[in-house]
């Protein structure tokens, strides 16, 4: 596949989790629709866009997924790359865009912020635990060539959706640096924000090298 029709993919895939994943906190900032709602909107987004572009690119949208799967030499090096770089631009349009037409920036346009009372390492710990399970999932269906053909969009989607509703209230169960970076640079909200960065990479990698050391056919 063409590196350059995978970045693009990858740019795509991850402006809509942004658009609609943060369109839909600011939605829920704006007439309370709940987290149910919102853990919805992401993985409904995300199985959406995995069945539109995987055969692209593999449908990462995520720097936690890649990292994970260049740790464990599934992507080389330079299209990791990339893949990041695309990823992160994807969510800086994608929030541009949310400023665009929520001028007043109602839930810092959707960027993960840690709960009253709750601590730095608290918040990388939820996380990592967070992204080790959809990581892990990603390798269990989409990885692993014995997993049953079909099911691998509705799985990873709805393991975004059941962590959020899980850590949500936590930390924003972002469980992705790239979906955490374009709003906080946009609404300019960096408070605690190495969380989204250390917990995702940490919880993906340890999946990662997990199911590529224990279960993965060699």
């Amino acid at each position: 596949m063409n590196n350059n029709q995978s970045y693009i993919a990858e740019a795509i895939g991850t402006f809509a989790l942004v658009f609609i994943g943060g369109g839909a906190i600011l939605s829920d900032a704006l007439t309370g629709m709940g987290l149910l709602g919102v853990a919805l909107a992401h993985g409904l987004v995300l199985m959406c866009m995995i069945y539109v572009l995987g055969h692209i690119s593999g449908a990462h949208f995520n720097p936690a997924v890649t990292i994970a799967l260049w740790i464990t030499n599934k992507i080389e090096s330079e299209k990791a790359l990339g893949y990041i770089v695309s990823q992160v631009f994807g969510s800086i349009f994608a929030a541009l865009y949310l400023l665009l037409i929520f001028t007043d920036k109602p839930g810092n346009l959707g960027s993960q912020v840690l709960a009253p009372g709750v601590a730095f390492s608290q918040g990388v710990l939820l996380e990592a635990i967070l992204t080790f399970f959809l990581v892990f999932v990603v390798y269990g269906v989409a990885v692993d060539d014995r997993a049953p053909k079909g099911i691998y969009g509705v799985a990873i989607g709805m393991t975004l959706a059941f962590c959020i509703l899980a850590g949500g209230t936590v930390s924003g169960a972002s469980l992705n640096p790239a979906r955490s970076f374009g709003p906080a640079l946009v609404s300019g909200t960096w408070t605690n924000h190495l969380v989204y960065w250390i917990g995702p990479i940490l919880g993906g990698v340890g999946a990662g090298l997990l199911y590529d050391k224990v279960f993965l056919n060699k």
